[in-house]
């Protein structure tokens, strides 16, 4: 059996990993809103086929990218071929941004954690909102807080880090929302009415614009198309089989999602009905920070432990994204640069809660607003570049690279791929092995195209973006990302040694 010396030492310890990764905010304040305005378990059918034909597929890919190579992303997608080196740069610089922004978002969760226990807040999250996000200096030492925790977990590396942080975190989560949701079922009167405004199924209500958004969140929940799953899958043996690990990753992340809505629909149907009658629900933080903390203030003096258990618990979801996407970037920085983990992490997180400042006073409007790009907040405006604009192109062209580029001489013919796929040590059975070599050559990256054409045609028309003068900044910062990821690459990196895993740890041994 082989275990990686720098990489995850067990499988269950990957697949904790994986799901961390995978579980996020979105899983709890977009996936329950989006069940719910899109034809309830209609939109759970959709959505679950959304992660067999593009999610799984797409992480596979990536995953084997990241194995095949046992490096940073610029490294593997530049072992497939040289011209895609220019790739792994982007997704570098994909969770590079995002993580600039999540940590603000981070920092949130930790204030409503904290906000909620008496001694400590007040326990008071109902109103607390607009002055906490508007507050310059709360706002970056919360968020400071949140980093550093990410920051010394990745500092700890793959299996003391990583690994270990990810099982101690991923069963307290899943402890906390399975106890959250069945106290929210037995809130009595009213429940049945939250869980029918959920997940009463409503084909007609699904439509096309449904069907879209179920494929759009089954690709952005599974962490795709920004090196992740390419930098975890680096640190993989092929004891971990591949196919089987995604599939535990889909099913621990859709789960949470699910069982999030349960208990957020349930509470709302029992301590807040006039939230449903008058439609008035909303994603995102409004959904978060400002519904749900009426709903628990209305549960009473129990309402204190449900509060901090949901953002504790919310927080912790923060934080396993976060180091993930640290990853990518530490991962790259330790081998471009041979520098130690500890020193790499340090070095990033500086510079990552440096560029969080501006984009928490943006977001909260201080300064009078000054701090804004034609009317976007940053938060929005580098949300949306990399979500909606940057990502679809990184998981699209993991799926071509490889469904056409693994092998020089690779044909249509899916059996080519098969015994490319084989030959590297993707472990599928014959049957789902043709399955997904037709998959990532045809299936899968046609479904990503619709995915990102429908999400830009859908934002280009949303009237909130209009109003803020159209979508065409997110779509500029993306394309200068894009742009950025080429001229570096084939100024400064082509023709340079980019480093791999074993520069890890034999800079571990020169620096202990």
């Amino acid at each position: 059996m082989e275990v990686k010396k720098n990489g995850f030492a067990s499988k269950i310890g990957f697949i904790l990993a994986g799901a961390g990764s995978a579980i996020g905010l979105g899983n709890l304040w977009s996936f329950p809103y989006k069940v719910y305005a899109n034809g309830g378990a209609a939109f759970v059918v959709a959505y679950i086929l959304s992660i067999l034909l593009i999610g799984l597929v797409a992480m596979v890919a990536e995953l084997y990218i990241g194995r095949r190579a046992s490096a940073n992303t610029v490294t593997s997608y530049s072992k497939i071929n040289k011209k895609l080196g220019w790739v792994g740069l982007l997704v570098v610089l994909i969770p590079f941004l995002i993580t600039c922004y999540y940590v603000v978002l981070g920092g949130w969760t930790l204030k409503f954690a904290v906000n909620s226990i008496p001694v400590l807040g007040g326990g008071d999250n109902v109103s607390i909102f607009g002055e906490f996000i508007s507050d310059p200096v709360q706002t970056v030492v919360f968020g400071l807080i949140f980093l550093g925790l990410a920051v010394a977990i990745i500092m700890g590396g793959v299996k003391a880090g990583i690994e270990k942080m990810s099982k101690i975190l991923m069963p307290m989560l899943f402890v906390i929302i399975i106890f959250i949701a069945i106290y929210c079922l037995c809130l009595g009167e009213g429940v049945s009415d939250g869980l029918a405004f959920y997940l009463m199924p409503d084909f007609n209500k699904l439509g096309l614009d449904g069907v879209i958004a179920a494929m759009g969140q089954a690709f952005y929940s599974m962490s795709l198309g920004m090196g992740i799953m390419v930098s975890y899958g680096s640190y993989t043996g092929k004891e971990i089989k591949l196919g089987q690990s995604a599939m535990m990753i889909a099913i621990f992340d859709t789960c949470v999602a699910l069982i999030a809505g349960l208990g957020i629909f349930s509470a709302i149907g029992a301590l807040s009905p006039e939230i449903l009658a008058n439609n008035t629900i909303e994603a995102g933080p409004t959904l978060m920070f400002v519904i749900l903390p009426q709903v628990f203030a209305d549960m009473g003096v129990f309402g204190y432990v449900i509060s901090f258990l949901f953002f504790a618990m919310v927080a912790i979801a923060a934080v396993t994204s976060v180091i993930s996407l640290l990853e990518v970037v530490s991962q790259y920085v330790i081998q471009r640069f041979k520098i130690n983990r500890k020193k790499a992490s340090l070095i990033i997180g500086l510079i990552m809660f440096a560029i969080s400042i501006p984009i928490a006073w943006s977001v909260g409007g201080a300064f009078d607003g000054a701090i804004k790009v034609a009317g976007y907040d940053l938060l929005t405006l580098f949300d949306e570049a990399t979500n909606t604009v940057l990502m679809p192109i990184g998981a699209f062209i993991s799926c071509m690279a490889v469904g056409w580029f693994i092998d020089k001489n690779i044909t249509p013919n899916p059996m080519a791929t098969l015994s490319t796929l084989k030959a590297d040590g993707l472990e599928l059975n014959p049957t789902i092995s043709m399955i997904f070599s037709v998959m990532v050559k045809y299936v899968t990256p046609a479904l990503i195209l619709l995915v990102e054409i429908a999400g830009l045609i859908g934002k280009f028309t949303d009237a909130d973006y209009i109003s803020m003068g159209g979508y065409i900044y997110p779509v500029i910062v993306g394309g200068l990302m894009v742009v950025a990821s080429i001229v570096i690459f084939y100024a400064y990196l082509k023709n340079k040694t980019l480093g791999t895993n074993a520069d890890e740890e034999i800079i571990d041994k020169t620096t202990a």
